[in-house]
């Protein structure tokens, strides 16, 4: 059944981050099996927690998913998507990191890769993630 104006899907905002490495690789996580669309490939993030701003909650997901310490001032507002899945629409919000303290490490039971913009396009991701990888490739 589709969505009316009475009968709106809900909208979830998703923080995401595309760590950039020295050599200009992009860090990306596999959602792991039991999660919703286990196997794809994403950027690090998540949800945003009452109260919190997108880029605490950023932060804060980057610490829970990988070990790794970002100050709000190192994030660089990239862009974002949208997307309607069956039964949510999604609003994904990048940003561009390249410092961070510590070294990423999957905490969550995801693996994760490090890849070349131009190579993205070699791991299956979530819809939502198509637009924003195509900008990276276009802008990095």
């Amino acid at each position: 059944m589709a969505a009316t104006g009475a009968d709106p899907l809900p909208i979830v905002p998703i923080v995401s981050a595309a760590l950039i490495d020295v050599r200009g690789q992009v860090l990306l996580q596999q959602r792991p099996k039991g999660k919703a669309m286990a196997g794809l490939w994403e950027f690090p993030g998540g949800k945003i927690a009452t109260g919190e701003t997108p880029e605490a909650a950023l932060c804060r997901e980057l610490d829970e998913e990988l070990g790794i310490t970002v100050a709000e001032g190192d994030l660089e507002a990239f862009g974002f998507a949208a997307h309607r899945y069956d039964t949510f629409h999604i609003l994904l919000l990048l940003w561009v990191c390249r410092r961070w303290q510590g070294a990423p490490t999957p905490r969550e039971k995801q693996t994760i890769a490090w890849t070349l913009p131009g190579a993205m396009n070699d791991y299956p991701m979530p819809a939502a993630d198509a637009p924003l990888v195509t900008l990276l490739q276009q802008r990095l």
